[in-house]
């Protein structure tokens, strides 16, 4: 699977996920970096056929009118520390990645993974 990291989220969530053998790009790769538009990152998430993992809610709204980004993982989890975001992916990672196989649109909570939208 590929992955796009959005800009709020830590640098350390990329290298998490390439440790389970994905590929990623962090926002801070694009060419306006951490002000790249949501129109430019929804653009490299369809071109690369990419899962969005964010937690700016313009993206859930976008996906559930147009199916843009196509895969989303929303992070609904309000302020916390990276350490604490890493260990929830941590905790969570199998069944992210059991659950991307037939849904489109992952919510994590700081208590629960919820699976919307069958592929």
């Amino acid at each position: 699977m590929k992955f796009l990291i959005d800009a709020q989220l830590s640098y350390r969530l990329s290298k998490f996920i390439q440790s389970k053998g994905h590929e990623v790009t962090h926002t801070d790769s694009m060419p306006n970096r951490e002000r790249s538009s949501d129109r430019e990152i929804r653009q490299l998430a369809r071109l690369e056929d990419r899962i969005l993992i964010t937690k700016d809610k313009d993206f859930q709204a976008t996906h559930l009118l147009s199916k843009d980004p196509k895969r989303l993982i929303l992070l609904s989890t309000g302020n916390i520390v990276n350490r604490e975001l890493l260990a929830l992916f941590e905790a969570n990672w199998a069944a992210i990645e059991s659950l991307l196989g037939e849904f489109d649109y992952l919510e994590l909570t700081n208590t629960e993974l919820i699976a919307h939208g069958n592929i």
